[in-house]
């Protein structure tokens, strides 16, 4: 195992990371908690998008979703691959894991309304997918990781790009313009806690230093803001962020964090929070936690079942 500080700057210098000789436990731990929220986060962005799979307005509507989801699994397949390969026990991980001890973002705990929010879930989630991972996938010293972001980067691209064609053509029907505007509007600062908590609050963080991540969480935020709000913007949706000339930055023009009313999905803007309760509010999960969760691991566990009475 080498010293902290030695792997550091060795990855500072270029070097790629190919296997558990290269790493020391620091580097490993990090590694691991990263692939674990990818996993779960590319795994558990399926069942929300099944909820409203059958509203499809088309046939290609429907087979671009299909695609879509299928995408999403094989994203989890390699995190979770890469996770077996670091020594982890990953049917432990899949099957036998707690709902709510899984790592994927609070927005995907929540059912879909309509097949519009599904466009949404594409053009904004999607794109906090394709940033994050992007980023890895220029940054990350893990050579594993970095030469499998290659396709799962395009692949984002496609499911990003699909939630903006389906996004476009809604705002053109005066009937569907507001299922746009209600869907962005708690959809919006969920995509922007993606990124986790402010840059001022993190006192050091692992990934930036053995170079898993190339950019900080208010960097990341940054880059998602300069493509979402003008995209918003110029189909004439309605978001809470603008740019600031003076400060060359996007200002969010609501309270973030702030408190969210579960039952509505609405935003209290009249009610800031503080970073710190909105981890126990993700770590108490959205409402749908539990049903997701059993959905993917119900195939294993009735199969298991089908094992005991057999023998």
């Amino acid at each position: 195992m080498k010293s902290a500080e030695m792997l550091k700057e060795k990855v500072r210098n270029g070097f790629m990371v190919e296997g558990l000789e290269d790493m020391n436990d620091e580097y490993l731990k990090a590694l691991k908690q990263t692939l674990v929220i990818v996993g779960d986060t590319e795994l558990l962005s399926v069942p929300p998008l099944l909820t409203v799979y059958n509203q499809a307005p088309t046939l290609n509507n429907k087979i671009t979703a299909l695609a879509i989801m299928q995408d999403e699994i094989g994203h989890a397949h390699i995190a979770f691959r890469l996770l077996k390969d670091l020594g982890e026990d990953t049917d432990e991980l899949l099957y036998n894991r707690e709902a709510n001890r899984w790592k994927n973002p609070y927005a995907f705990d929540f059912e879909l309304s309509n097949w519009i929010e599904l466009g949404v879930f594409n053009a904004l989630f999607d794109r906090a997918g394709y940033t994050l991972l992007g980023d890895a996938g220029k940054n990350t010293s893990y050579g594993p990781w970095r030469r499998a972001l290659v396709k799962v980067d395009k692949e984002e691209l496609f499911h990003l790009r699909n939630g903006e064609i389906i996004m476009k053509t809604a705002m053109k029907d005066p009937e569907l313009q507001e299922k746009v505007q209600k869907a962005v509007d708690w959809m919006f600062l969920m995509a922007l806690e993606f990124f986790g908590v402010e840059d001022s609050l993190k006192s050091r963080s692992q990934q930036l230093e053995y170079k898993l991540k190339g950019k900080t969480n208010d960097g990341l935020r940054q880059q998602w803001l300069s493509t979402a709000v003008p995209f918003c913007e110029s189909i004439g949706v309605k978001v809470p962020a603008h740019y600031d000339e003076k400060q060359e930055k996007y200002v969010i023009d609501v309270p973030f964090p702030c408190k969210f009313d579960v039952e509505n999905k609405r935003w209290l803007f009249d009610q800031p929070d503080t970073w710190e309760n909105v981890i126990k509010r993700f770590k108490s999960r959205g409402p749908h936690n539990q049903q997701f969760v059993e959905r993917i691991q119900r195939g294993a566990k009735e199969m298991e079942q089908l094992r005991k009475e057999v023998v």
